[in-house]
């Protein structure tokens, strides 16, 4: 098996980003708002046109000033007026359909970017942390945001106002012009040069916060473990560091970017210094109106401020272009768990035969070691099957390729006689229902974390479930009962409760295939008996596949395979098995003699 195509950035690595050909990547997100942006751009244009149109109004005003009649100036000040109400409501509805445009967009990315990742296969994962996507998903995106939402339209609008002044000026004055062009390749090298460098500090500050992030994730994520073992300062540490060199990079880049500014200014201003002088020395020869040379320095300020803000804006296009190419390879990442192009559908009764045939794998992070070597078994419909072994047997392996979470190297997986990999993973997971070792407790009520087994179930089929689950006593002792709100990760629960809602979501589920990873390890044995004779009604008409390390908990199984390194080494009942002297017989001894095997 192939890794996932995903490529790992590595902040310590001096790669040089791509340039803004990377924000092609938001075209496919922008096309279906044509729109908008055609509507954008015309009160782009319409403000650039009346702001370039402003200095012809100013200039008739300063030289017909001394001739005109009192009702030619009031025209002209009405003119400038109607002008400047004309700018404001173009300027507001251009800030409205782009900001608009900006936070739809974004919003798309994001929707696109979690269907894509949730989606992914557990192989995808082991290579990317998660705190690194969600990293992704939201600053990131917020920095493209930043350029979808504002700086492309002030990036057009600069470029409209600086072509345009650069060509109302030469009709205004072109010895002056001449002079101004002269400037523009000195503001060019250090555009040119430092925003090169900055870009490149662009892309390595960003991976540094998705690195500080997932770190971050990971340690709060297990916050309990982290306190447990007093490792809060080693922690601290760590995340320290990385957020150190986030900050370090950043002061580079700020630092970057405030020279480009600091050099873009000084020269833009500095030119416009120089051909005042000059323009002054013509008006005192007679070369030049005093309103040409006003309207002439207007339109010069007004190209110096677009070129100085065209050098802020290149700046954040860089770091976007940086952030969508992070996007994009998300978007494009190729999941090796490809559902078939034509896929085979499940019988309309699915009843649970399930087969594994000379099945072979090797974890991707892990290539060197085989989790499962030339597995065989089949479990025939409504039959319940047990899977012993040491920790790393291959227990769990064998769960996750029914479920079609990894494919195997070799060999064939199979329900109903259909090979997984030809069916669609939607159809054949519909069928079965899991209780994991370690359950998953969403932040949410009681009633939803049940109801997450089958969304469709009635709050009466909720009930019925978790009075099964042996789970309705403790329920309806909180405070709010199966409303309660059980926090993050379940975190108001015990690991018992935990327990019996996941199980109580697989009751409800009440799928033909049923899979138990040491479903009932947190229970007191009370509990454990309870839920032990709902399983065996459950399981009548079920084909069930359990892991347990409690050898009491396997004994009515069918058919127990006992593992050992990936292999199965001995496949029989509880009775038999005990009576090979082998390693299930072994097992059986420590646990009965007061001793526990270790999980």
């Amino acid at each position: 098996m192939t890794e996932p195509e995903l490529s790992k950035f590595d902040p310590r690595e001096s790669n040089v980003p791509k340039k803004l050909s990377a924000l092609r990547g938001l075209i496919p997100f922008l096309l279906p708002y044509k729109l908008w942006m055609v509507t954008a751009v015309f009160a782009l244009i319409f403000t650039a046109a009346l702001s370039l149109i402003m200095p012809l109004a100013v200039r008739r005003v300063i030289d017909n000033f001394e001739f005109a009649r009192a009702g030619q100036l009031d025209w002209y000040f009405a003119v400038a007026l109607g002008i400047a109400a004309l700018l404001a409501i173009g300027t507001a509805l251009r800030y409205l359909l782009v900001t608009r445009l900006g936070e739809r967009v974004i919003a798309d990315i994001r929707k696109a970017i979690f269907d894509q990742m949730i989606s992914m296969s557990p192989a995808f994962y082991e290579t990317l942390m998660t705190g690194e996507v969600l990293s992704r998903i939201t600053t990131d995106t917020t920095l493209v945001l930043q350029v979808v939402g504002s700086s492309v339209s002030i990036a057009l609008r600069n470029i409209l106002l600086f072509v345009g002044g650069i060509l109302l000026m030469l009709l205004t004055s072109t010895k002056l012009t001449l002079l101004v062009l002269l400037i523009v390749p000195i503001v060019l090298i250090p555009i040119l040069t430092i925003g090169r460098k900055v870009r490149r500090l662009s892309k390595v500050n960003q991976s540094w916060i998705a690195e500080s992030s997932a770190k971050a994730s990971e340690a709060l994520n297990a916050v309990q473990t982290v306190q447990a073992f007093t490792h809060e300062p080693v922690t601290k540490v760590g995340f320290f560091e990385v957020t150190e060199k986030s900050y370090v990079t950043a002061r580079r880049r700020i630092g970057a970017r405030a020279l480009l500014t600091v050099l873009v200014i000084f020269f833009v201003f500095s030119g416009i210094v120089g051909v005042l002088w000059v323009g002054a020395h013509d008006v005192r020869a007679g070369e030049l109106s005093t309103g040409v040379l006003v309207q002439f320095v207007i339109y010069a300020v007004l190209v110096g401020g677009s070129v100085a803000t065209l050098s802020e804006v290149w700046g954040e296009l860089q770091l976007a272009a940086g952030a969508t190419e992070r996007l994009v390879e998300l978007l494009q990442a190729q999941d090796t768990l490809a559902d078939s192009k034509n896929p085979k559908a499940l019988p309309a009764l699915v009843k649970g035969h399930i087969k594994f045939d000379r099945v072979s794998f090797r974890y991707p992070s892990r290539p060197g070691n085989l989790a499962l070597d030339s597995v065989s078994f089949e479990v025939l419909p409504g039959q319940t099957i047990a899977l012993v072994g040491a920790s790393g047997a291959g227990k769990t392996t064998i769960i996750q390729m029914l479920l079609r979470f990894y494919d195997p190297d070799d060999g064939i997986v199979s329900i109903e006689g259909v090979d997984l990999r030809q069916m669609r993973r939607q159809i054949f997971r519909s069928s079965i229902a899991l209780v994991p070792q370690d359950p998953v407790i969403f932040a949410a009520s009681v009633m939803d974390n049940i109801r997450f087994g089958r969304p469709m179930a009635t709050d009466e089929d909720v009930v019925f479930a978790a009075k099964a689950a042996a789970a309705d006593i403790f329920i309806c002792g909180l405070p709010d009962g199966y409303e309660s709100y059980v926090g993050e990760r379940g975190i108001m629960l015990s690991g018992g409760q935990k327990q019996r809602i996941a199980i109580a979501r697989a009751i409800l589920r009440n799928a033909p295939i049923l899979l138990l990873d040491e479903a009932t390890s947190a229970l007191d044995s009370e509990s454990e008996k309870a839920v032990q004779e709902a399983f065996d009604v459950l399981s009548k008409d079920k084909t069930t596949i359990i892991i347990a390390h409690r050898l009491a908990t396997v004994k009515k199984a069918d058919s127990i395979l006992v593992l050992d390194k990936g292999k199965i080494i001995a496949q029989d009942t509880h009775e038999n098995l005990i009576a090979q002297k082998g390693l299930y017989s072994r097992l059986a001894r420590l646990q009965f003699t007061g001793e526990t095997h270790s999980n």
